[in-house]
């Protein structure tokens, strides 16, 4: 089963780092968050990729052309006219099919793009900057149990902020601290496709998450699988930094490979 990863935005909300690079290839530790989605993938067995870049593509391209090179030790013999051994030779078991799907395209029209390289087949479609511990091979039985055209992965938000509740005029009746009980269900991605979404999609100008969805949620065709684990999108710098210092002190969720 293939995996399309959505890489092509322009990552506005983190444009500190996104100003160099598109928002997927953004380190955790010193790891693109691309690599850590792509890893929690392999170790289920799913290891045939599709990104669909977009905003400075060509990062992307070169970071994976180069993999050999950025993770292995490696001689140069100049004397040799630059020869170049690798020697600790570190390699996935991936095969990853980069695809332009523009520069201004929505999710919806990205997904469109890649089609061809879809071959009928039913596929595993995520964001390129969220990380979870999520059980896929739960996930893809969810899916082909209820037989939907889609199943996205559901988490509960924490909410961050306090809480206001008021009458018709405007009024505070009670303010209150966040708790754990507030908070809510949203489309975190790690989801399972059929091709049959294709047909919901008429252009590079519609975002996955209206038209199609919505229209594929009225005909009672769009599942939720629940997921209570960890999830957490990087959004903006502050995320990036609560990731970092979990992947530093040994304690990163999403980290179920060996």
């Amino acid at each position: 089963m293939k995996v399309v990863i959505l890489a092509g935005g322009y990552g506005t909300r983190i444009s500190e780092e996104s100003v160099y690079r598109p928002k997927p290839m953004v380190e955790i530790g010193d790891k693109p968050i691309l690599w850590h989605i792509m890893k929690h993938y392999s170790h289920y067995g799913f290891n045939d990729f599709i990104i669909c870049c977009g905003y400075k593509q060509q990062v992307i391209k070169e970071w994976f052309a180069n993999y050999y090179l950025y993770n292995s030790d490696v001689t140069f013999d100049f004397v040799k006219g630059g020869e170049m051994k690798v020697h600790t030779n570190v390699s996935e078991p991936w095969k990853v099919t980069l695809v332009d799907t523009g520069l201004n395209t929505m999710t919806g029209g990205r997904i469109k793009r890649i089609q061809r390289y879809i071959e009928g087949e039913p596929f595993m479609l995520t964001y390129g900057d969220g990380v979870s511990d999520v059980d896929l091979y739960k996930l893809l039985a969810y899916h082909k149990k209820h037989q939907g055209i889609v199943t996205l992965t559901g988490t509960m938000v924490e909410q961050r902020f306090g809480l206001l509740e008021t009458d018709d005029t405007g009024k505070v009746t009670e303010f209150r601290e966040k708790s754990e009980q507030d908070g809510n269900l949203v489309n975190s991605g790690f989801m399972v496709v059929d091709p049959k979404a294709f047909d919901y999609i008429s252009g590079d100008e519609m975002p996955f998450e209206r038209e199609p969805l919505e229209q594929i949620a009225k005909e009672g065709k769009l599942y939720t699988y629940k997921h209570e684990g960890f999830w957490r999108c990087m959004d903006t710098q502050r995320d990036k930094m609560v990731l970092d210092e979990m992947w530093e002190s040994g304690n990163a969720p999403w980290k179920v490979w060996e």
